[in-house]
């Protein structure tokens, strides 16, 4: 067990299983106290390495993020510290592994439930190679303007209060982490505060006694009095009775053994540590706080009247010259963090992304307002939930039947168009789905499934000014573009497209109004007039039925409509659909664990 000073102004620890709040709170405080380097050397998650963003006063700063132990120890030689906040299955294995890390001093292990048999190892171990084990089931320990673990002493606020960000002259000692913070701010209120204090923990076995840090603290200049705070349960407290019996304490101890109200119940009372449960008469408050007084401690009459005996043996240390009081420092303000700023209305941050289509902040999420649980129970489809994240509106039955007819129909056409041929010879050079996707889907544009658009907006402005199909074609002729969703490689007006033919047969049977797939057959009429393979496509087949879909539906504004086609939606639809089909033959060819594609040679034309 160390005989001096744990910490200091310079001390680093490392903190294995990242917790952002306890460390946060350790940055805070070197901020608090003026640190010039961070506690905090670096983060150990098993399984996991990079870098952990936190804030060291306004800056923001990088901590490393280590795999194992081992690792982050050579990573870090300074760094002697190892706050351990792994659960009770794992606390033990990692703090052993720690411990016989040559680098570490001190292990404070805060999970509490750790098997006594394992800490009896963790204990022996320690004090075989004179080290320090803080806890199990502990907060920590603070050194005041200098280094803390963890949450000990809870927030700035409390912190501030305490006066903790610079060093007093009382060191103390409790197993209680809860009370810890109680007692630092009555400390702070009657003498100069606190040097050092330590919560050794409630488990039966402490790694750390009482009397081990009463011990430390004797041969600490800058400690000029002790206050210990103990509890029934455990016989922890006699060995500070014997140590001031043998005159190893030359410093005033004030002590206070709480649970005296034990004996007003009839049977035995377990109270909140695992260690607070008296065994016998010597374990009662009563017998403790009678040896520790008979040995020379100074102990009150009850908890109430500790704080003025606090008081009255920091004031006599004072008059006798012993303690000169620290003179009261401003501590920095520490920045508040942004989230806490607006939730108290502090501040106003303009937010970086807007969204109007869904929402995850609730119990489920929400399309459009829409929640998912009233999706799935009222059995709606694919073409419903793209109502909802598209056009931001439950679209009637039959809107939503055609938008799944379209996905059905265009979600595939074959390895030999240019989307499904970039998809398979980029699976066949062994690229993951995501690669292979992307590669068809590059190819999609105004020669490839993206003249939807341009057939909706084309044929809706012709319809719209009143053109007759003469006119609208040839007005196209003049201007050299061809009519978007008129023509075919292979479909002829003998040889119609299947897919056309049943969008068509749907729309007739079940939309209101068709005015914009009627005009599209008229253009059709007039193409074929003049050559045979002038048919109208699948994209002018969805382009002029979308347009009905949108304006018989009731809706949409007119000035929607042509922000949805200007937008790109129905190129959308062709992309999403198309994507079940690329995603098809993606997995086609690795399962056919098909080789890298070579284009064959006779198939080039080698030319100058």
């Amino acid at each position: 067990m160390a005989t001096g000073q744990l910490f200091s102004r310079t001390t680093q620890a490392l903190f294995y299983n990242y917790k952002q709040l306890p460390i946060q709170r350790m940055l805070d405080f070197d901020f608090l106290c003026g640190r010039e380097t961070p506690s905090v050397a670096g983060i150990i998650n098993p399984g996991a390495e990079g870098f952990q963003k936190l804030f060291f006063g306004q800056e923001e700063i990088a901590i490393p993020v280590h795999s194992t132990i081992e690792a982050a120890c050579a990573a870090h030689p300074t760094a002697d510290v190892f706050i351990n906040f792994a659960s009770y299955r794992s606390a033990a294995a990692s703090s052993m592994s720690a411990l016989k890390q040559p680098t570490i001093r001190v292990v404070a292990i805060i999970a509490e439930g750790v098997p006594e048999s394992d800490t009896k190892q963790l204990i022996a171990y320690a004090r075989s190679n004179n080290k320090v084990v803080i806890g199990p089931a502990t907060v920590g320990g603070i050194q005041a303007g200098a280094f803390k673990i963890g949450d000990t002493a809870g927030t700035i606020d409390n912190i501030v209060h305490c006066k903790l960000y610079r060093p007093g002259s009382v060191g103390f000692v409790s197993k209680s982490g809860g009370m810890s913070n109680e007692m630092y701010n009555t400390i702070a209120r009657v003498t100069d505060g606190i040097y050092e204090g330590i919560a050794i923990g409630g488990d039966v076995f402490p790694g750390s006694t009482l009397s081990d840090h009463i011990l430390r603290f004797n041969n600490i200049p800058q400690v000029k009095m002790m206050v210990v705070l103990g509890e029934l349960g455990g016989r922890d407290e006699y060995s500070l009775v014997e140590a001031l019996k043998q005159g190893k304490v030359n410093k005033p101890v004030v002590a206070w053994v709480s649970g005296t109200c034990a004996r007003l119940f009839k049977s035995e009372v377990q109270f909140g540590h695992a260690g607070a449960k008296s065994g016998g008469e010597m374990e009662s408050a009563q017998a403790k706080n009678q040896a520790l007084r008979e040995a020379g401690a100074v102990v009150p009459t009850s908890y109430e009247a500790l704080e003025a005996t606090i008081k009255e043996t920091f004031e006599q240390l004072v008059e006798e010259g012993k303690i000169t009081p620290v003179k009261e420092v401003k501590p920095p303000q520490i920045p508040e963090d942004l989230n806490s700023a607006i939730k108290s209305g502090k501040v106003r941050a303009p937010t970086h992304i807007i969204s109007t289509i869904s929402d995850d902040r609730g119990e489920e999420p929400c399309y459009a307002g829409v929640p998912m649980s009233s999706i799935v129970e009222q059995g709606l489809g694919v073409g419903d939930v793209i109502s909802l994240l598209w056009f931001k509106r439950s679209l009637p039955r039959y809107c939503t039947k055609f938008i799944e007819i379209c996905i059905m129909l265009c979600a595939d056409h074959g390895p030999c168009v240019s989307g499904a041929h970039n998809t398979i010879v980029t699976a066949r050079a062994g690229k993951d789905l995501v690669s292979s996707l992307v590669s068809g889907l590059l190819t999609i544009g105004p020669r490839f499934g993206g003249a939807i658009d341009d057939a909706a907006r084309y044929f809706k402005d012709a319809y719209d000014r009143g053109l007759t199909p003469y006119e609208f074609v040839e007005s196209m002729k003049k201007k050299g573009i061809r009519v978007p969703g008129i023509g075919h490689r292979i479909k002829r007006g003998d040889n119609r497209d299947k897919r056309v033919e049943l969008l068509q047969l749907f729309a007739r049977t079940n939309v209101p109004s068709v005015k914009y797939m009627e005009y599209a057959v008229q253009v059709e009429t007039y193409t074929l007039s003049k050559a045979n393979n002038l048919v109208l496509n699948v994209d002018g087949a969805i382009g002029s039925l979308f347009l009905d879909l949108l304006a018989g539906s009731g809706m949409f504004t007119k000035q929607e409509i042509d922000e949805i086609v200007e937008i790109g939606y129905l190129n959308g639809l062709f992309v999403l659909a198309r994507s079940i089909g690329l995603i098809g033959h993606t997995f086609d060819q690795k399962r056919l664990k098909q080789p890298l594609y070579r284009h064959p040679w006779e198939d080039v034309l080698y030319t100058k």
